[in-house]
């Protein structure tokens, strides 16, 4: 592996503050998980269909993010490598978000959501690669699990603000518009626009890139900015990967599934086993909504206490021993959760999945970031979300055809299915983990 310079050493708070984007972008992601299920349900679309109408966010994580990946590796500007696409993410991802809720058919929503989901990925792993460029090896762990607690804040507060709205400002629950979209909604949606784009304004500003080195300027200039160059040099990365990175690829493989299926279907869970409905239009299943937010602001407050609270263990015990108990208990908890008919009770399975959420957030890009080649790592990163999105294809190609005749048309079956994938996960993690020499 390359030499690396060494970099001013940052205070943890500024670490924090460079990571602070990550609460717009991830607020995007947990309005995302949150709602768009019941949006496709407000306006017609059937329970089967749903992972296909969620084919943005994989599909254009396969195909976005490992070019600009490599694209930013490879870009000279005055505002630094990854800034322009922190910049042009952002601006996409807020008109998504602000239009979404205004959507008057399914294949609106759609395509505000491919918009949505571009802007997001253009955004995502130029951010991961600039904690690898901005921190020493030494501080990169801080740096990654940072972001994996402003993605713990950021889900919950996106998680609870229909709660928030309903409970504490006297929002009402059944107030629609004429497509059955709820004002709440609408209101979620136009916050997360704006933190969206002026937390990762705030980040980049105020924690700027460091000014190139003649080696990474000499490296640039050796592989020109060009479509041809860019995709050579995205099936080089495949082919020098590191082993570390193909053994992650399994492990990726059961996680990802697991958690689409868990995103994807857990309101559906929800609605019938503590609402007795499954009818999307129905107050129970609007109560339903309210009460997954709620589950989901109680796992990712969890998720942002332990992002920090695990750091010491991690550097204990390793990333990948971390990784794996914490997949295991957030498997438990998704076994457990269908079978629970009273909406208190709920929150106690969400404990292990907002450890596993923390962990997923942070721990595998730790055992990545030490793994690969620093001029590399953008577009490595990219490959590593090919590993996370194409997990999510599979399931919008495979659960509309079992949906039915295996898990009996019944959500609950399907987050059943979500925790064994997780702790088949976690058994995979085990493999990863190698042994170090005895004089390191």
């Amino acid at each position: 592996m390359s030499q690396e310079a060494v970099k001013p050493h940052l205070p943890l708070w500024r670490i924090a503050e460079m990571n602070l984007g990550f609460l717009g972008l991830q607020f995007s992601f947990g309005l995302q998980q949150g709602n768009m299920g019941p949006i496709y349900s407000y306006l017609g679309a059937d329970e089967a269909s749903l992972p296909l109408l969620q084919l943005a966010g994989p599909l254009t994580g396969l195909l976005v993010q490992p070019i600009i990946g490599a694209m930013s590796d490879r870009t000279k500007s005055r505002w630094g490598r990854r800034t322009p696409y922190f910049i042009t993410g952002a601006v996409m991802c807020s008109l998504g978000l602000f239009f979404m809720p205004l959507s008057s058919s399914i294949l609106m929503a759609v395509s505000l959501l491919w918009l949505l989901d571009a802007g997001n990925n253009i955004t995502m792993e130029p951010y991961r690669a600039y904690v690898s460029d901005r921190l020493n090896p030494d501080q990169r762990q801080f740096g990654f699990l940072s972001q994996s607690a402003f993605t713990g804040l950021a889900q919950m507060l996106a998680f609870l603000s229909p709660s928030i709205m309903i409970n504490l400002l006297g929002f009402d629950v059944n107030a629609i518009d004429a497509h059955n979209i709820p004002e709440t909604t609408k209101v979620a949606f136009t916050i997360g626009a704006v933190l969206s784009i002026s937390t990762i304004f705030w980040s980049v500003f105020r924690v700027r890139e460091l000014p190139l080195t003649e080696r990474e300027i000499a490296y640039i200039n050796s592989k020109p900015l060009t479509v041809s160059g860019t995709l050579l040099e995205i099936w080089q990365a495949i082919l020098d990967m590191p082993k570390v990175m193909r053994k992650l690829a399994l492990m990726s493989l059961f996680q990802w599934y697991g958690m689409a299926a868990y995103w994807g279907y857990i309101i559906y869970s929800i609605s019938r086993s503590v609402y007795g409905t499954s009818e999307a239009v129905s107050e129970g299943f609007r109560m339903a909504v309210v009460t997954n937010g709620e589950i989901g602001g109680f796992y990712n407050g969890i998720a942002f206490i332990a992002a920090f609270a695990m750091v010491p263990f991690t550097k204990r015990y390793g990333p990948e021993i971390m990784h794996a108990i914490c997949l295991t208990l957030g498997g438990i908890g998704m076994l457990f959760m269908p079978h629970i008919g009273e909406k208190a009770l709920l929150f106690i399975p969400a404990i292990g999945i907002g450890l596993a959420w923390a962990s997923i957030m942070g721990n595998p890009f730790v055992i990545l970031s030490s793994a690969v080649p620093p001029e590399r790592t953008g577009v490595y990163m990219g490959i590593f979300n090919m590993m996370i999105v194409i997990p999510m294809l599979l399931i919008a190609a495979t659960l509309p055809f079992y949906y039915k005749p295996l898990m009996g048309g019944d959500a609950r079956h399907v987050i059943t299915m979500a925790g064994i994938m997780l702790i088949i996960a976690a058994v995979c993690v085990m493999w990863v983990r190698e042994k170090k020499p005895a004089t390191e």
